[in-house]
């Protein structure tokens, strides 16, 4: 096990690794290179006098690595590691960090095109239906979620069940980023610079996601055939599957998916706004 000082760090942070884990390779890690920053930043803010924390301000001291995951390939996806930060009364904060970085979800939505425009009737939400071991369920509801690839669409295993079952596509120039526009950067650099994006488990996990709206409207005869045929029964074997949920029950339907919560209550915000 190898220990390296964390460049820059004043005063200096000590990096304690997995014998499978080289210090190039997690500071070249992207999750870990936003979490540090982030970080860094909001423990400088506390030299404001207003800050909570200005009169005993916590430093971190120490990282311990615990655990490292890769990908095929020998790609580096998960790393847990517990964060030593203390102040100088010997107060700490719970510093135990999963380490996955960020990702996307989408709340599509569709609606007959015989409908008016601008009305809110009929619409209906694509959910998919997969296992999620670490809920325990094999079927969980949810947004679907994945990345935008390099040509700017929706890409990931939820993606391509979309594309395979409906042939839709879901390209970048008709996505709306809702969290970009609930959450706008801040000003100046005496604000903490969180990811504009909602952390589904922020006392344990790094993970943000940005959720985008996708509206389409298609042919009633079309959406009727995808109600009769996206019901989320899979399959002998099938990993993941579609189900449409009607906008108003969404809440519902989805309900155990911090996604499905965060994108509904984002989209019903900003349409009592105006926004969208």
């Amino acid at each position: 096990m190898s220990t390296f000082t964390l460049p820059g760090s004043n005063p200096p942070v000590s990096v304690h690794l997995t014998p499978d884990l080289s210090k190039d390779q997690i500071l070249s890690f992207p999750a870990f290179k936003t979490w540090i920053d982030t970080l860094q930043h909001s423990l400088s803010l506390q030299e404001q006098n207003s800050h909570t924390f200005h009169a005993s301000p916590y430093v971190l001291r120490k990282i311990d690595v615990q655990a490292v995951d890769f990908f095929r390939g020998g790609r580096l996806g998960f790393i847990k590691l517990k964060a030593e930060i203390s102040n100088g009364n010997d107060e700490k904060l719970p510093g135990s960090v999963f380490l996955r970085g960020g990702s996307v979800a989408m709340l599509l939505i569709l609606q007959p095109d015989d409908m008016p425009a601008n009305v809110e009737t009929d619409k209906h939400v694509i959910l998919t239906l997969q296992p999620r071991i670490p809920a325990g369920s094999l079927s969980l509801a949810e947004l679907p979620a994945g990345m935008i690839d390099d040509s700017g669409t929706f890409a990931g295993a939820a993606a391509k069940e979309i594309m395979q079952e409906t042939g839709l596509e879901v390209r970048a120039d008709e996505l709306m980023d809702m969290t970009k526009i609930a959450i706008p950067s801040p000003l100046d650099d005496n604000a903490e610079k969180l990811q504009q994006g909602v952390y589904p488990s922020p006392g344990g996990c790094d993970e943000f996601m940005p959720i985008f709206l996708w509206q389409k409207r298609v042919p009633r005869g079309q959406l009727k055939e995808w109600q009769g045929r996206l019901t989320g029964l899979r399959e002998h074997g099938e990993k993941i599957t579609l189900m449409l949920a009607r906008l108003e029950e969404v809440w519902k339907t989805g309900a155990h998916d911090a996604k499905t919560l965060s994108g509904w209550a984002l989209y019903e915000g900003l349409r009592r706004e105006g926004k969208v």
